[in-house]
């Protein structure tokens, strides 16, 4: 009784699913002839070229190259620290007795430890302050292209970047470059 019931429960469900999917499979039969007949528009641009045009961009690369600038500066200090440090262990190596050599050999290996962390910790910071410097722009760009898009009637936009799309054919797509820049103004 029990495999019976089991039996018309799946029957049942069966019977229901394919009465659901009959309407959406009639429309699909004459959906393709109606999107066949209006013809696909879409842009596209570079969105490097178009993010290097921005004048935000320029004022985003010059906080980061001053920022890149100040890291270096600071590298370079730590590097002349070991490097003075690690002058005078040698000048005084064969006058120095033991235990003042193994001191200068841990201050030596403490320098070049911190170095090496503060290299890390000012690459990782850079990407951080690229990532906070940049991201308004992109958002900005992201938007106006969606902007652009949805005035222009485009199904989408294309970024040509990297050569990803080595031919677009000029009577369906549109180059939306200035479109974009003047809608960024």
């Amino acid at each position: 009784m029990g495999r019976r019931m089991t039996m018309m429960k799946k029957i049942l469900i069966l019977i229901l699913c394919m009465g659901c999917l009959s309407p959406m499979y009639a429309q699909t039969e004459t959906a393709p002839q109606t999107a066949v007949q209006q013809p696909v528009r879409f842009g596209y641009l570079s969105y490097d070229e178009v993010l290097h045009a921005m004048p935000a961009y320029q004022q985003a690369q010059h906080r980061i190259d001053e920022l890149r600038a100040a890291y270096q500066n600071e590298l370079n200090r730590s590097e002349e620290q070991f490097a003075k440090a690690y002058a005078e262990y040698v000048e005084g190596q064969q006058t120095f007795p033991e235990n003042i050599l193994l001191k200068r050999q841990k201050e030596l290996q403490t320098l070049m430890e911190q170095a090496m962390q503060f290299k890390k910790e000012a690459r990782e910071l850079l990407e951080e302050n690229e990532k906070s410097v940049m991201s308004p722009l992109y958002e900005k760009l992201n938007e106006a292209i969606q902007q652009v898009g949805m005035k222009q009637g485009y199904a989408f936009i294309v970024n040509t970047d990297q050569n990803a799309y080595p031919f677009i054919n000029g009577s369906i797509g549109t180059d939306v470059s200035a479109d974009v820049l003047n809608h960024l103004k």
